[in-house]
């Protein structure tokens, strides 16, 4: 039975108003669905099913509904990206049709107190990165895996409302991935062969979410292939970039909302195979190919209309490799370089920004090239080393594919093809 405190009981009788009521109305059911014994306060929020390509006209109207209920988030609360960057939508093609109702999605956000970073790495940005043991309820699956697994936070995969009701509340049912039980792997995953770059990261994600589905993995020897975290770990760094990757793949191609990593995460560190449930099944993975066939899945197409880079966003050091790379050269094909606001005025103080552009690229913030139409933007063929966008963007906007490392797709931005 969910035990509710009486001021909890009080939001429940509609006491803060009906906004908070109906917040609270979708927290308790689930955590009556759930079996969850009680509530548990948040630190933090993190929004999904922000543009409108997902909304749709009713999404924009339930929002409207609630903002005009006169509810209140009483905890940070930031948002995952919109179908477009807001204030530049025209220059990217984006049609009024789309716009508009994008603007009043924000809108009706804004009003009920969410912070619109429109972001899916809210741990990259200053101020909203959670520490280790916080409890979040997090909607972005990215960065849920982020938060579980390289912090050591505790968050389910929330829905849209879902969160957004926790935020009107201040909390969440205390279930799953809340409780210490529920955190111990159930899969040993031994990766025998190299993974030496983002992509490979992207590949092996692809192999671990199929073979885990909805588990926990724990991985005895990736470590090897992982540098040191950097101190400050909103700038992404090599390791972190590495993990950012992996985290979502392993969400799109499966379930995952955890995994541990021996000797490397913080929980991994602390327990070792303390982590594992007795029952844990093994896993080897010997080769990538068979994720590379199935990413890279289109190999017959050669010229690109649209490199993407930042899926998840784009870190301060991809935006800084990007820059490094594409210094003196001028692409024939269209380059995305997708970003939260405030990574991009970081990366724009050193440079970065600057160089890219110059060399014909746009650093877009408020989007990807998963949610934005790509279909109105008349993008056919798209290359990305992220795995992520290689499961997500033929099947949301109808692209052909190709994957394979930064460099691959740098190169492909320069020449126009793929080589």
């Amino acid at each position: 039975m969910l035990y509710l405190t009486p001021e909890e009981q009080s939001l429940l009788d509609g006491a803060a108003g009906p906004g908070v009521k109906r917040a609270m109305e979708i927290v308790v059911a689930l955590g009556r669905i759930y079996g969850a014994p009680d509530l548990v306060p948040v630190s933090h929020v993190q929004i999904s099913g922000v543009s409108y390509k997902n909304l749709g006209d009713a999404g924009v109207d339930f929002l409207n509904e609630w903002a005009e209920q006169g509810a209140k988030t009483v905890v940070p609360t930031t948002l995952n990206p919109a179908g477009m960057e807001l204030d530049r939508w025209e220059a990217m093609g984006i049609s009024p049709g789309f716009a508009r109702p994008q603007l009043t999605a924000i809108g009706a956000f804004v009003r009920m107190g969410v912070t619109p970073t429109m972001s899916c790495t809210p741990y990259l940005m200053p101020g909203f990165a959670p520490k280790r043991g916080d409890h979040l309820a997090w909607a972005e699956s990215s960065a849920v895996a982020w938060a579980n697994s390289v912090v050591g936070a505790f968050s389910n995969r929330e829905g849209g409302p879902s969160a957004l009701a926790a935020a009107l509340v201040g909390r969440t049912a205390r279930y799953g991935y809340h409780l210490e039980e529920e955190r111990r792997a159930t899969h040993v995953v031994e990766v025998t062969c190299p993974v030496p770059d983002i992509a490979d990261f992207g590949a092996l994600s692809y192999l671990v979410g199929k073979a885990v589905g909805n588990g926990v993995p724990y991985f005895p020897d990736l470590g090897a292939w992982l540098p040191p975290l950097p101190e400050d770990l909103t700038l992404g760094g090599e390791a972190g970039d590495r993990l950012k990757t992996l985290g979502a793949g392993v969400a799109a191609y499966g379930a995952v909302a955890l995994y541990h990593i021996a000797g490397y995460t913080p929980e991994a560190r602390d327990q070792g195979e303390r982590l594992l449930r007795p029952d844990a099944q093994r896993i080897v993975i010997d080769s990538l190919a068979p994720a590379y066939a199935v990413m890279d899945a289109n190999p017959e197409t050669t010229a690109i209309d649209l490199v993407t880079i930042g899926c998840p966003h784009a870190s301060y050091t991809e935006l800084q490799q990007v820059a490094e790379r594409l210094q003196g050269h001028n692409l024939t094909t269209r380059l995305w370089v997708t970003t939260s606001r405030i990574t991009r005025e970081r990366a724009a103080q050193d440079g970065w920004v600057q160089i890219i552009e110059a060399a014909g690229g746009e650093v877009v913030a408020d989007t990807c090239a998963v949610v934005a139409p790509m279909r109105a933007l008349n993008v056919k063929r798209m290359a990305t080393n992220a795995g992520k966008m290689a499961c997500y963007a033929p099947m949301h906007s109808g692209v052909d594919m190709r994957f394979g490392d930064m460099e691959q797709c740098l190169e492909a931005a320069i020449t126009g093809k793929w080589r």
